[in-house]
C-alpha cells in the first residue's frame, strides 16, 4: 500500500505543482528586488544563487546515493519501482529547476558584476560546465534505471559520488579566494 501510494501519478503532479508554486515565488520575489531596484542588488542575486546552487548540489550529491540502491533492487521489484519515481521526481522538481536557476543567476553575476574578466571566473565556469556533465550523466542514468536497461555497479555510484564534491570544493575556493 504504502508503495503504491509512492508511485501514484497524483502524487507525482502535486509535487510538481508545489515546485511549480516555488520556482513562481522565488521568481516572483527575485522580480520584486528588480522592480524595487535596491543599492544592494547585487547581493540579492548572489543570495538566491547561492539557495540554488545548494539545492542542486544537494541533488548532485544524493542521485549517486539513490543509484547505489537502486542497483541492488531487483528489476521489477517494488523497491525498484519506488527508486524511479524518487529519481524522477528529484531530478525534475529539484535538480533541473536549480540547475538552471543556478545558471541563469550565475551569468548574470559574471556579466554584470564581474563583467567576465578574471582568471577565476573563467576556471570555476569551466568546473560549472563539468559540474553540468556530471547532471547531464546523472539525467541519462536516470533515464536507464527507469527502462530498466543495464546498470553499472554500487561501486561505479559511489566512485560518481565523489565527483560534485570535488568540484563543488575548487568551485568554492576559486569564489572565496580568487587566486588567480
Amino acid at each position: 500500500m504504502a508503495a503504491e501510494k509512492q508511485t501514484d501519478a497524483s502524487t507525482g503532479r502535486r509535487a510538481a505543482l508545489r515546485a511549480g508554486v516555488a520556482l513562481a515565488v522565488f521568481g516572483a520575489i527575485i522580480f520584486t528586488a528588480y522592480l524595487a531596484q535596491p543599492d544592494n542588488f547585487d547581493r540579492w542575486i548572489t543570495a538566491f544563487h547561492v539557495m540554488a546552487v545548494i539545492a542542486w548540489m544537494a541533488g548532485l550529491f544524493y542521485m549517486p546515493r539513490l543509484f547505489v540502491y537502486h542497483t541492488d533492487a531487483p528489476v521489477g521489484s517494488v523497491q525498484s519501482e519506488t527508486f524511479k519515481v524518487m529519481e524522477q521526481r528529484l531530478l525534475k522538481v529539484i535538480m533541473n529547476p536549480a540547475m538552471m536557476i543556478s545558471w541563469m543567476l550565475g551569468l548574470y553575476l559574471a556579466w554584470g558584476v564581474f563583467g567576465f574578466q578574471g582568471g577565476w571566473l573563467h576556471a570555476k565556469i569551466a568546473l560549472v560546465v563539468l559540474l553540468t556533465l556530471t547532471h547531464m550523466h546523472q539525467s541519462r542514468a536516470v533515464r536507464q534505471f527507469a527502462a530498466d536497461g543495464p546498470r553499472r555497479s554500487a561501486r561505479y555510484w559511489r566512485m560518481m559520488n565523489e565527483i560534485p564534491t570535488v568540484l563543488m570544493m575548487l568551485i568554492v575556493i576559486l569564489v572565496v579566494v580568487k587566486p588567480f
